[in-house]
């Protein structure tokens, strides 16, 4: 299957374009910087096309330009992780409809789009994709108006469309700002503790390797479609997740609880449900 990619560069792009060549698919890669798809070592196994969004031209069939996909997952997403800032609705959401409109104009028929865990906004507890959408930041409002106007475009284009609610993640080449980076860097460097939220918070936390998996498997389906949470639907503790890694790694450092404040743009404690994903692998590898 010929699958298109964008946000090829990103963290999860990476691991999803490996996903795929893995499986034996033919990918067309896209983003912004070509210097740095080329360092990337699926480079040169998959067909790359640069492209900016914010260039985007109605006048050009985007289906015919990305080679005709048979699936598309879109991953690409500009300005994070400045979950607050007003520039996901005034520049991301109209350009990102855009490029959508234009990919179901053009003839897509299989669209998967990654969201967040924040559309949830402060819901607390076990998060099911049937509940409603209460985001309270402007991030995952752009997201939520995007899904929102997806679903529009499935009454007026035939095409199967996916939302993919992406949870917390952690692995190799992840931001450096993110929890795991800066405790491996703090380990590195041989510092006597670890500056920390006081680390109650429950989240819901996968490896990055099986992010990518999840994505894949759902985005290549059609049977179910719809809201998908990518998730492990096994709360622990933001502490317990770093004690782990120390038990895993075999390293020790002091944990300074406390440090920083618990965000205020998410509640203290949430995880998904991952029975509609765990109906998509069932089906994708019966016994």
């Amino acid at each position: 299957m010929k699958v298109l990619v964008t946000g090829a560069t990103g963290f999860i792009g990476n691991y999803v374009i490996n996903e795929l060549l893995e499986r034996n698919h033919t990918v067309v890669a896209t983003s912004l910087n070509k210097d740095k798809a080329a360092q990337a070592s699926w480079f040169s196994q998959v067909t790359y096309i640069p492209f900016n969004i914010n260039n985007i031209a109605e006048d050009i069939n985007l289906f015919h330009f990305f080679q005709q996909p048979e699936c598309i997952i879109h991953l690409a997403w500009e300005g994070l992780p400045n979950y607050k800032s007003d520039h996901h609705i005034k520049q991301n959401l109209p350009l990102h409809r855009l490029f959508l409109k234009n990919l179901v104009s053009g003839g897509a028929a299989n669209i998967n789009i990654t969201g967040t865990c924040f559309e949830y906004g402060m819901q607390e507890g076990c998060l099911s994709e049937d509940m409603p959408a209460q985001p309270s930041n402007y991030y995952a409002i752009a997201k939520n108006q995007l899904r929102l106007f997806a679903e529009e475009l499935t009454y007026q284009h035939s095409y199967d469309l996916k939302w993919l609610r992406l949870f917390y993640m952690f692995g190799k080449r992840q931001a450096e700002n993110s929890l795991i980076p800066q405790l491996e860097k703090a380990l590195r460097k041989n510092e006597k503790s670890f500056n920390m939220s006081g680390g109650e918070q429950v989240r819901d936390f996968l490896p990055i390797e099986l992010v990518a998996k999840y994505i894949v498997e759902a985005s290549l389906q059609t049977e179910l479609t719809g809201i998908v949470n990518i998730c492990s639907s096994q709360p622990i503790t933001v502490k317990d997740l770093v004690l782990q890694y120390l038990e895993d790694t075999k390293q020790k450092i002091h944990l300074n609880l406390g440090y920083y404040p618990y965000p205020d743009f998410e509640p203290m404690h949430f995880w998904g449900c991952n029975q509609k994903l765990l109906q998509i692998l069932a089906a994708d590898n019966p016994e």
